[in-house]
């Protein structure tokens, strides 16, 4: 197997054990090997750490690092990404899980587009960890269509700091990801989708991210801190360009829904 350059896996994690022995398997049996894990605890309360540390001890390509208190994913992915040694930085939340061949074939795809940033499609599991539905990614996002909408799974995505440095999210509570991906796309004019699944994003319902009404005041500032449109701009950017984008996302997830 090629190899491509070390890879630094970014995970939050935050009172997580319920979930993160799946993701952290997913990591191990990976097929392609040479990677290393940054886990950054948020300030856990259960026994997240304990579980994490177990695994500490029989693979040490599993890193740990604790923030003094609860900061948010983006605070705690950024420091992640601040002790990263690899080429590469990939996400994978801790409740999310990767198929095995995820690093393997996306990093092939990655030196064939030449890109700087990827992403894949991924299926959507429930808390059960039962599979209900396929998010078919698109082959291509530019500027334009990462303004519109969020159109990668953070757990899916990959860039190159060979190509574009260490970038940070904005240290936004909700939404950083995103952030991340536009100023990437940025610098770099265009991100490039592998459209198989490749991926396994667990649906929440009870989540934060799952209150859409919630979000809406982070959709705004991605278009105000990030982007630094007018107020007026970013709320007319919201209604009628980023809610048409994202309905018609959710209604193709719906079509897609696996018995």
């Amino acid at each position: 197997m090629q190899d491509f350059g070390l890879v630094s896996i970014i995970t939050a994690t935050y009172n997580s054990s319920r979930f993160v022995v799946e993701t952290i398997e997913s990591i191990l049996a990976q097929t392609y090997t040479h990677w290393e894990l940054l886990i950054t605890d948020d300030g856990s309360t259960d026994d997240t750490l304990s579980v994490v540390q177990s695994y500490m001890a029989k693979d040490d390509r599993i890193k740990l690092f604790c923030l003094d208190k609860n900061s948010g994913a983006g605070v705690a992915r950024n420091h992640s990404i601040a002790q990263a040694q690899g080429r590469f930085i990939a996400f994978c939340d801790s409740d999310d899980c990767w198929l095995p061949e995820k690093l393997e074939k996306q990093l092939a795809f990655m030196f064939e587009k030449d890109a700087a940033l990827s992403y894949t499609s991924y299926y959507v599991q429930n808390e059960q960890s039962r599979r209900t539905a396929k998010v078919i990614c698109q082959a291509t996002i530019n500027y334009w269509a990462i303004r519109a909408d969020d159109g990668i799974g953070c757990l899916t995505a990959i860039y190159d700091t060979q190509k574009l440095g260490k970038i940070y999210m904005p240290e936004m509570r909700k939404r950083q990801d995103w952030a991340l991906w536009i100023l990437i796309i940025q610098r770099c004019g265009i991100a490039y989708g592998l459209q198989e699944p490749l991926a396994l994003y667990r649906d929440l319902r009870r989540s934060l991210s799952s209150n859409r009404f919630s979000l809406i005041k982070y959709n705004v500032a991605v278009y105000t801190d990030i982007l630094h449109y007018s107020k007026l701009k970013a709320y007319a950017w919201f209604v009628f360009i980023f809610m048409p984008t994202y309905l018609t996302k959710k209604l193709r997830i719906r079509l897609t829904k696996l018995v």
